[in-house]
């Protein structure tokens, strides 16, 4: 299927109102951040600049790694910004946030692999906006567990670390990761104390059939994992993996109820659900007391 196949009726959106978007993109500009929203061209950038929020990218717009499915920048790397940490707390009080995702470009070329930077960039948020719940979106540290655990020592409400595929396809989509090394990235986490609640999500649309999701999803929940999200994978070029399927909305509906039953403290499957659509809400449905 080619990416510039004409995409089916549920796919097709109004634009929202403008709402919050002049002051979201007025303050990013200010404090030279960037977002994965724009870098990544989510869908859903309008309706959530619009609602007042974003989704913070660390350490520059470029990426060390060269997976297929990602439109962030592969470009040189930029040293990163020592203002960026109180850049993003800034942010997160002029936005007044009461929840933030903050996520990051994978970079190997570091020795933490960024780590130490997302920690200096979780206690410069808590420390502005105390009452602020914090969701981290981290790559897989090149598998380091000292790394790992300098983000951990940061306490953030959420670890979130997405899987993106099912393991088959990891050589094609994601070439320079491995699927049992996020594994137990998200099982560490699990098992740190304090015990933060762990998120992870994928794509559906490259290739995988149902069954192999159901089963990546088994592994997720042996691995701790408490939270996830399930959406269409759109190319963002015809240089990118190209969208093999797309996935109804009532197969996402599916994958919803087989994740509750799985055990997930919450789920959100739909096409246009992304890794930080509306985490907040996700979060609340993991933290709140059963019934």
């Amino acid at each position: 299927m080619s990416a510039r196949q004409p995409k089916p009726p549920w796919l097709r959106r109004r634009l929202p109102a403008t709402g919050q978007e002049p002051m979201v993109s007025r303050t990013l500009e200010n404090l030279s951040l960037h977002t994965v929203c724009q870098e990544a061209h989510c869908p859903n950038q309008m309706e959530c600049y619009g609602h007042g929020t974003a989704t913070f990218l660390l350490l520059g717009p470029n990426c060390t790694r060269g997976c297929t499915f990602c439109t962030v920048g592969k470009h040189k790397v930029a040293k990163p910004d020592p203002q960026e940490p109180a850049n993003v707390a800034q942010a997160v009080k002029e936005m007044g946030l009461e929840f933030c995702v903050i996520t990051m470009v994978t970079r190997d070329d570091m020795p933490d692999g960024g780590a130490e930077h997302v920690a200096r960039t979780i206690q410069a948020v808590r420390e502005l906006n105390p009452d602020t719940g914090i969701e981290v979106l981290i790559s897989d540290l090149g598998g380091d567990p000292a790394a790992l655990e300098k983000v951990l020592e940061a306490r953030p409400e959420v670890l979130n670390h997405n899987i993106e595929t099912i393991p088959r396809l990891y050589p094609t989509v994601r070439p320079q990761a491995d699927f049992e090394r996020s594994i137990e990235l998200l099982a560490r986490s699990a098992r740190y104390s304090p015990r933060p609640v762990t998120k992870s999500g994928l794509m559906v649309g490259l290739g995988e059939k149902k069954e192999e999701v159901l089963a990546t999803l088994d592994r997720l929940r042996e691995a701790g994992c408490d939270l996830l999200t399930v959406g269409q994978y759109l190319a963002p070029s015809d240089k990118h993996h190209p969208v093999i399927r797309y996935v109804p909305p009532e197969e996402f509906e599916e994958y919803k109820i087989e994740a509750e039953k799985k055990g997930f403290k919450g789920a959100a499957s739909g096409p246009f659900v992304r890794s930080s659509y509306q985490a907040g809400d996700l979060w609340q449905a993991a933290v709140k007391p059963s019934a």
